[in-house]
């Protein structure tokens, strides 16, 4: 195995870590997200990528990268706006599902169209195709580890 760079690897890291502060720093100032937060989309986002758009709080907790209790709370204000339902698991008394609703759904669609559209105006413009692939290849890479 080949020695690390670590000045390299610190000096990549922190260009990602960079690039992707600013762009979330843009898209929360951009007018896609109505009623809702950035944080609040990204938890109805993450629910459709689970089946039947329902995952244990636990689950969403690790795919949202949020704190465990502000996410109770999220999902607290996203329930009583009728986007998400909680629910016990079955055979699990302690275990809480969260399931995204036809409403819930809806509004996904409706700001997921208005956020690509954003993505595409701060992200596309700057790269090109190619830039594009490598940059998804690139990050598929980190992620797989």
């Amino acid at each position: 195995m080949a020695a690390v760079d670590v000045r390299a690897a610190v000096s990549a890291w922190e260009a990602l870590f960079a690039a992707q502060s600013q762009l979330l720093r843009r898209f929360e100032r951009e007018q896609v997200w109505g009623a809702l937060s950035l944080r609040e989309y990204d938890v109805l986002y993450t629910l459709t990528g689970f089946e039947h758009g329902t995952a244990r709080l636990r689950d969403l907790t690790e795919a949202t990268y949020l704190a465990q209790p502000s996410l109770s709370r999220l999902v607290d204000r996203l329930a009583t706006a009728g986007l998400v339902v909680k629910e016990m698991v079955p055979g699990d008394g302690r275990g809480v599902a969260v399931r995204l609703t036809d409403e819930g759904r809806a509004v996904q669609l409706d700001i997921g169209r208005r956020h690509a559209r954003s993505i595409a105006a701060h992200v596309g413009a700057a790269l090109d195709g190619a830039e594009l692939a490598e940059l998804a290849r690139l990050c598929d890479k980190l992620r797989a580890g």
